[in-house]
């Protein structure tokens, strides 16, 4: 659920299924952390400033859905497990975790780690955070996130029919830590890397209440403490030297700021105060491309803007009618011409390598566009559409410049091609939801970001009855294979949903998202990971 502001991306939890294939886990491998190249000079001043888009509503991880907030919770807590910038399962707070059966796991704490404080992280203090996550009382956005990767009664405890006391997660003792789930889930380390499953400490939180997070009495298990903060402005977090690796941190100070303003965002990195910032103004990209070149860093993002169809509502409970539309968008122009901040033009919902996955695209996305229109005309043409009887819909979307002119191209192209006469809805992005939960719509513009480096994170939001099935996509094949999928991690599965869907067409793949950072050159280590977390622990400051 983590959201982009502004509506540019609006993701839900997934709702994830099961996997039965028993494998060993002991990772070994080192954490990822800043590595200075030889023969860098660091500057004497570690110091960052970043823009972070605004001021948090919290920073208490069981209380927060944005990237607003998640992106600081990265840098102040640990959770068990990351990934590397190669996408590789390392560990953090657990050094080594086994399972026979993707049902049982055990994790084995590191020795010695402590919370900002000096108290010891204990896996009683996972236990505590885990229940308060789903207990109803705490009213988190993400409680169904547990429930979602089948942890033992989660939606039970969520829906108020049993106690936080009975989740399938145990202390074993101080530094070990059992999880049951009652189906096996072959990407459950994937799942965990996600923010909000972030221990907190229990002693804290109990002791201080929903203050435990004020600068003064914050306690955190990051490579960063909250210092201090102004209502609106900065937040500013400093070095934890109780961090476990804290000998692989180099900075000592991050600011974050507060502004909303991309044009002013932008106005006080070129001066000099903003060393990173969260995005980049779509007039001025060209310009900065060209006259600051390096400093505009474009990093992949595991997200996909698309156009989901109401399959249930003729015409486009045709599936011909579904593949003409589709074919007779032009993503290149969209991606390149439209947009031109380095988007990728989307052919398939999954975004490139996701999972570490090559997939085949569709045999269309290696097409001239000429050859897609000839077959959109003749696919339309067999559904009964043509030039006495055009093809008429809405095509729904949420307010925002960005989506308004890819809105006008893909409908200016349906005209041009196809002679399909496509009205433009224009909601904010609350009536839009609405209208979209209910089905009040025939096309309707949406996206998704992963919450995790999964193909699993896209697919199930399409299984039949998912109440994130915007497009109320059915096909019970589509189903199994994404159910074996999910219980072996085969990539064989994912590639025959894929085919299926792809056959199917519920959505139209427009682009892929890239996220977009200003960069000053002399950052080192600057690595933007596919959920667009930027960790404030893996760089340096260069003299300069």
């Amino acid at each position: 659920m983590k959201r982009i502001m502004e509506g540019l991306i609006k993701n839900r939890l997934t709702q994830i299924l099961t996997c039965s294939i028993g494998i060993l886990l002991t990772n070994i491998a080192p954490s990822y952390a800043a590595t200075v190249p030889p023969g860098i000079e660091l500057a004497d001043k570690q110091e960052i400033v970043r823009n972070n888009g605004s001021f948090p509503a919290s920073l208490d991880a069981h209380k927060v859905e944005s990237n607003v907030e998640l992106n600081i919770i990265h840098d102040f807590f640990d959770g068990l497990v990351y990934t590397d910038n190669q996408g590789k399962i390392i560990p953090r707070l657990a050094e080594r975790w086994e399972t026979d059966d993707n049902k049982t796991w055990v994790f084995h704490l590191r020795k010695g780690i402590k919370w900002s404080d000096g108290s010891p992280i204990t896996a009683r203090d996972v236990v505590f955070s885990w229940r308060r996550l789903v207990a109803p009382g705490t009213l988190s956005p993400y409680s169904s996130y547990l429930g979602t990767a089948h942890v033992v009664n989660a939606n039970d405890i969520m829906s108020g029919k049993k106690k936080a006391e009975e989740l399938g997660v145990k202390a074993l003792d101080d530094l070990t830590l059992e999880v049951k789930l009652d189906k096996p889930v072959a990407y459950f380390l994937q799942m965990l890397t996600h923010p909000v499953l972030v221990p907190v400490s229990e002693k804290v939180v109990k002791k201080q209440g929903d203050k435990w997070t004020h600068p003064d009495v914050f306690v955190g298990s990051g490579a960063f403490k909250l210092s201090d903060w102004k209502v609106n402005e900065y937040v500013i977090g400093v070095r934890n030297p109780l961090y476990w690796d804290n000998q692989n941190t180099v900075i000592n100070k991050v600011t974050y700021l507060a502004l909303t303003s991309e044009k002013s965002t932008l106005n006080r990195y070129l001066a000099g105060e903003i060393d990173i910032t969260n995005t980049i103004p779509l007039d001025s990209f060209a310009s900065l491309k060209k006259t600051l070149g390096e400093q505009v860093n474009i990093a992949p993002m595991l997200s996909t803007y698309y156009y989901a169809f109401n399959t249930q509502k003729p015409p486009f409970n045709d599936v011909r009618v579904r593949k003409a539309l589709s074919l007779a968008i032009d993503r290149e122009v969209i991606a390149d011409k439209v947009l031109a901040m380095g988007q990728l033009p989307a052919y398939g919902i999954l975004p490139p390598n996701i999972g570490g996955m090559a997939l085949t695209p569709p045999e269309y996305a290696s097409w001239t566009q000429e050859q897609r229109i000839t077959e959109a005309k003749k696919l339309l043409n067999e559904a009964g559409f043509n030039q006495n009887n055009p093809l008429k819909f809405n095509l729904l979307y949420n307010t925002l410049e960005a989506h308004k002119k890819i809105a006008i191209a893909a409908t200016s192209m349906w005209k041009q091609n196809l002679g399909v006469q496509a009205n433009l809805q224009n909601q904010e992005w609350k009536v839009m939801l609405d209208n979209m939960h209910q089905s009040k719509f025939d096309v309707v513009r949406y996206a998704w970001i992963a919450d995790y480096n999964s193909p699993m994170s896209f697919l199930d939001t399409f299984l039949t009855g998912s109440s994130l099935n915007t497009p109320l996509y059915e096909n019970r094949d589509f189903d199994q294979m994404v159910i074996k999928a999910g219980e072996t991690n085969d990539m064989a599965y994912y590639q025959k949903a894929m085919d299926i869907f792809n056959h199917d067409t519920p959505v139209i793949p427009i682009y892929y998202y890239v996220a977009n950072h200003m960069v000053k050159p002399y950052v080192g280590g600057f690595y933007v990971s596919p959920m667009d977390y930027i960790s404030t622990k893996d760089l340096y400051i260069i003299k300069h």
